[in-house]
């Protein structure tokens, strides 16, 4: 397949395959109501309708952090992290499994804002414009504290609902993963003339 005719769905896929390490964790979590978000509220306003679900970030961190994730798998033709809820998903693993990532996050967001006020005088990431916030982000896209953002923000999307993010299972959607308890003949091409054989 040829990087001209790669779809998005495509490129989902492969990303989750190749993140299969991380994805392995099994985490999720609520999503954001994509409503708020289409009304014109920023992802502050719209975090605060359902800010009793974060319990370890502050309003402001998780604000910020949803709208970094949005930027990484952002909403178009197909859903995105926001309605898959992956900032839920962070919030419960940075205050459970991942704890130990809570505070390079947290320092990181800091230094972050800070270059955010010094290149568009405004600290507060989620009231960015998309293009701002793309180019703060290509700036520090090849340190380790967005590699720590891009890896929760995938497992946030694609991993199981019962850790907070993938609601609905949108993630699995979008790369067209069926997820079932049990599976049952024929699984494959390769045993599709399974019944046929009466085995």
């Amino acid at each position: 397949m040829s990087a001209n005719t790669l779809s998005r769905r495509d490129f989902l896929h492969a990303a989750m395959c190749s993140s299969a390490a991380c994805v392995r964790l099994s985490c999720s979590a609520l999503t954001v109501s994509a409503l708020f978000v289409a009304a014109g509220k920023t992802m502050a306003e719209t975090l605060d309708t359902e800010i009793s679900t974060i319990n370890v970030l502050n309003p402001d961190e998780a604000a910020d952090l949803a709208a970094i994730a949005a930027r990484i798998i952002p909403s178009d033709e197909t859903p995105g992290v926001t309605e898959a809820g992956a900032i839920y998903f962070i919030d419960y693993v940075l205050g459970s499994s991942r704890s130990e990532l809570l505070a390079p996050v947290r320092e990181g967001l800091v230094a972050l804002k800070a270059r955010s006020e010094e290149i568009f005088s405004q600290s507060d990431l989620s009231r960015l414009a998309p293009f701002q916030l793309d180019a703060l982000l290509k700036e520090i896209e090849n340190t380790g504290f967005f590699a720590m953002l891009r890896y929760l923000t995938v497992c946030g999307t694609f991993s199981l609902p019962e850790y907070g993010g993938n609601r609905d299972m949108t993630g699995h959607t979008l790369v067209g993963f069926d997820h079932r308890h049990v599976w049952a003949p024929p699984f494959g091409y390769y045993d599709a003339d399974y019944m046929a054989r009466g085995e």
